[in-house]
């Protein structure tokens, strides 16, 4: 895919002490694509991971003001007896709920941000911050990063892996993925793209691959 942002990018920075400058990535990729092991193996190559689905679980621990206001929304029925959230029957509400979907984005779409913030401030000036965001495309933020980074494969392998691995039906395989974004749709926005349709050494060879292609993106002179 073409470099054009990137090199802007590093064409307009200002010198640095540091050979490097920080650099955002936005990860994404349909269900079922293999987004989670492309930015696993991110990390092991020095990426700073933020993983907005990390995030969204955490803000809504007991105790978090989010649980609070999806208490104060949903009621009893999302909260066991522990005082944890029913992720599933929330998701149950949601799902066919286009004022409940929306009513639960107002209430985490925010903190989300603020946490995702305050990571990204923490990480190192030449880091490679790579944003694990599986919304990306549904939310219009292609333009809230330096470069976009999707992970791709066709649809019938992806619903092979939700059956196999994950224990979905086909039908529900292909409600979760009618939900998303297109395929079209992330393939239109991104810089690079990895294609995961063969074995995991495949992967983690095309992961190096664009690794490799990130910092040298991240150096002052492209």
């Amino acid at each position: 895919m073409p470099l054009t942002r990137l090199c802007r990018l590093c064409a307009t920075s200002s010198p640095a002490k540091s050979k490097y400058h920080l650099l955002t990535v936005g990860l994404t990729g349909g269900i079922g694509s293999g987004k989670s092991s492309v930015s696993a193996r991110l990390a092991v190559l020095g990426a700073v991971v933020i993983d907005a689905d990390r995030i969204a679980r955490e803000i809504v621990e007991p105790g978090e003001p989010a649980l609070t206001a999806i208490h104060q929304r949903f009621g009893d029925a999302v909260i066991s007896d522990d005082g944890t959230l029913k992720r599933q029957d929330l998701a149950e509400i949601v799902f066919n709920d286009p004022k409940a979907l929306a009513d639960l984005n107002a209430i985490m779409l925010p903190r989300i941000a603020a946490r995702t913030h305050a990571e990204q401030e923490a990480a190192p000036e030449d880091a490679v911050v790579v944003h694990d965001s599986p919304l990306l495309v549904e939310q219009g933020l292609d333009d809230a990063y330096d470069v976009i980074l999707v992970v791709d494969c066709p649809d019938d392998v992806r619903i092979d892996r939700l059956v196999s691995q994950r224990g979905m039906t086909e039908i529900d395989a292909r409600a979760r993925m009618a939900a998303q974004a297109s395929r079209d749709d992330r393939l239109a926005v991104a810089d690079f793209v990895i294609e995961n349709d063969g074995s995991p050494d495949d992967l983690r060879h095309r992961v190096d691959e664009v690794w490799l292609l990130l910092r040298e993106a991240a150096e002052e002179n492209c």
